[in-house]
């Protein structure tokens, strides 16, 4: 590690008082002079750090800058030594975890943007990622399971970030089979998960989970294609590095419960389509039905107007006249 980032380690371990320079100089041995250099770079970077005679350096409480050491400090000790990896800027991170994926990266790495310039949503869509304004995070697994039962990673992860999201807000997000959350019924974040595959045997060896989130995008930002139905956590008082790392915390806790599919009675708890008409798309045709239930492997069950029961595995629902854009 640099000598910038065990700075700025210490600096995000210590938000709420001044370090001098002297401790940090002693901490790292190494010389003042080399402090202020580290604290120069930081602040090239883009963050404020003040510096008080006779107290030392201190975050500014508005910093909100994504890093390996700021999500580091809110893991779970278990996870501590997973992989954290912060990119200013990513054409996508899914695509960038599956590289690593392919390479042989450890499970439960972590790659996260500041930016994504060609995000991405399911079913070939885009995902709206400015800088600086959301959370942009993909996740890599190694499940060793049957294709068929990938969906169940889709499941819990909407679960994590449902939990995560309440905790931190004491809102209370609503999920839309099969990857959407939102608040008051408008888009907060979006989850793409995708497999790398054993064909032969049928098997996933890797499953990149990619989650989106809109944390501080004003409603000005968004297209004005999206400004009535999309929605960020703004102006909640959230700090990114935690809401990052409580989700990876959340969610490699749920993953290892993928058998017991215990988390799957929240998901139904938490749906916002049980119970409503919906419209949904099968071989390229529309279709309109009742979603009556989710079963025990994430399929949305429903009832089409002529009383017959299909299971959904994936693809796209609407509800009433609502249109998912994001």
């Amino acid at each position: 590690m640099s000598l910038k980032s065990e700075v700025l380690r210490i600096l995000e371990e210590n938000r709420n008082t001044a370090v001098s320079g002297q401790e940090l100089a002693n901490k790292l041995s190494v010389s003042r002079s080399a402090i202020w250099k580290a604290i120069q770079a930081l602040k090239e970077e883009g963050y404020s750090v003040n510096a008080t005679t006779n107290k030392g350096y201190q975050l500014s409480v508005d910093n909100d800058l994504l890093s390996p050491e700021g999500i580091e400090i809110f893991l779970n000790p278990k996870y501590k030594k997973n992989s954290i990896t912060v990119y200013q800027s990513l054409s996508s991170t899914n695509v960038e975890a599956k590289k690593m994926a392919i390479g042989g990266v450890e499970q439960g790495a972590v790659i996260l943007a500041e930016e994504q310039r060609e995000g991405r949503g399911r079913l070939g869509k885009s995902f709206f990622s400015p800088a600086k304004t959301g959370i942009y995070m993909s996740i890599i697994l190694c499940p060793k399971m049957k294709t068929s039962n990938a969906i169940l990673i889709t499941i819990a992860s909407a679960v994590a970030v449902c939990r995560v999201i309440e905790k931190l807000t004491g809102e209370e997000p609503k999920i839309k089979w099969v990857n959407d959350i939102l608040l008051n019924e408008k888009k907060i974040c979006g989850i793409l998960t995708e497999a790398v595959s054993d064909f032969e045997s049928d098997t996933v060896e890797n499953v990149i989970v990619g989650i989106g989130i809109n944390v501080k995008t004003e409603k000005e930002q968004f297209p004005p294609e999206l400004r009535g139905i999309a929605t960020s956590l703004f102006p909640k008082n959230i700090y990114r590095n935690q809401l990052a790392a409580e989700i990876i915390n959340e969610l490699l806790d749920l993953y290892t419960q993928l058998e017991d599919k215990s988390f799957i009675s929240e998901y139904k708890a938490r749906s916002m389509v049980l119970g409503k008409d919906i419209n949904y798309y099968q071989n390229g045709k529309r279709h309109s039905g009742r979603a009556i239930d989710i079963n025990e492997i994430g399929s949305l069950i429903v009832q089409n107007e002529e009383g017959e029961i299909y299971a959904l595995q994936s693809g796209e629902i609407t509800i009433g006249s609502m249109r998912d854009e994001n």
